[in-house]
């Protein structure tokens, strides 16, 4: 293999604290020499200077995480490329090299990401966290994220035009649904370590809600909740307390301005979302008996896709989910969180 094969596009914003350490991790990998290429959209920081500093390649532009790596990318000279996010860490020195050669050798495969290992600072919700390690082992619909690394051959990326930039979120679901046209996106060896701090200072289930929340909204083109809660994708190193309420105002002022027959599509919609998401629970019992294992053995996962799943996915299932999700949200879900956080919300807009 040689030293040049691989180009590696980090994009940061702010990120002083938590760029070295990664920047420390990719100098120690062995096997391979890559180009390291900082993507920088205008730090008010020392981001920039400490990459200079470890020798990296630095490249500035406007924010924006999908036209930084598109920046970044432009300038990489290796023919793979490796996607990372700043606050990840890699801690077998020869992960990268295997992670190659493991895509290299899979003649059907496109690209490939790795499993989450959460760095965590306190106690409790070890279940939690061992269900969204083991979740993002596996390669279904929804289930690869931006922090779980991107690695492809520049040839792909350049024939599907880079990251798509038209929307300034979920730039990685568009592009994984794309790659998934082409071929098999693959689990690459190893796991890249990434902090829990959005779960624990954001609240685990808090975060998990409005998690749903935004992919309903992302898969139903509700483009609307995205322009107006543009703090919902805030950098995890500025997390702080996580409300909901504000969300659920807003999905009720969408529904008012969409009118009646078009948030019943919606939530039709999102009933089908939410039953292509029942296979959750089931693995959730497996991670629960098998821990880590459950990525290769599931088998209430193999009973939900055999049995379950054939006599759940049809359209008066998908009005009857949908009802319920609305009830639930609209109702009790949206009362028992404006009830939780009534003394930190601000007064709603009229």
């Amino acid at each position: 293999m040689k030293n040049s094969e691989l180009s590696i596009v980090i994009p940061t914003l702010n990120e002083r604290d938590a760029l070295p350490a990664l920047l420390d991790d990719l100098a120690r990998q062995q096997g391979l020499a890559p180009q390291i290429i900082v993507a920088d959209g205008g730090s008010a920081d020392d981001t920039v200077d400490r990459a200079l500093a470890a020798g990296v390649n630095v490249v500035v532009g406007p924010p924006g995480r999908g036209r930084q790596m598109n920046h970044g990318a432009q300038q990489a000279s290796a023919p793979w490329l490796l996607f990372l996010h700043a606050d990840s860490r890699l801690g077998d020195p020869q992960m990268l090299y295997c992670a190659l050669q493991a895509l290299q050798t899979d003649s059907n495969a496109v690209a490939g990401h790795f499993g989450l290992r959460f760095m965590r600072e306190h106690d409790g919700g070890d279940l939690h966290y061992r269900y969204m390690e083991a979740k993002s082992r596996l390669n279904r619909l929804y289930t690869t994220n931006g922090d779980q690394g991107l690695l492809l051959a520049r040839t792909h990326f350049e024939d599907l035009g880079g990251f798509d930039t038209r929307l300034p979120f979920l730039e990685d679901q568009r592009m994984l649904a794309r790659l998934r046209e082409r071929g098999p996106v693959i689990t690459l060896p190893g796991s890249l370590r990434t902090s829990a701090r959005r779960f624990e200072v954001e609240g685990r289930m808090k975060r998990y809600v409005l998690m749903a929340i935004i992919m309903a909204m992302h898969v139903e083109g509700v483009d609307a909740f995205f322009e107006r809660a543009p703090d919902v994708y805030r950098q995890q190193a500025h997390s702080t307390r996580l409300l909901l309420t504000p969300y659920f105002r807003l999905l009720r002022r969408l529904m008012r301005e969409l009118g009646p027959r078009r948030s019943l599509l919606h939530w039709v919609g999102v009933g089908r979302f939410i039953l292509g998401e029942s296979w959750q629970p089931c693995y959730l019992l497996d991670v629960r008996r098998y821990g880590q294992a459950a990525a290769g053995k599931h088998p209430a996962l193999d009973c939900h896709d055999r049995y379950l799943a054939p006599l759940l996915h049809h359209r008066p299932m998908a009005i009857a989910t949908a009802l319920a999700a609305f009830l639930v949200v609209m109702g009790p879900m949206t009362a028992w969180y404006r009830w939780r956080e009534r003394g930190a919300l601000k007064p709603p807009d009229k």
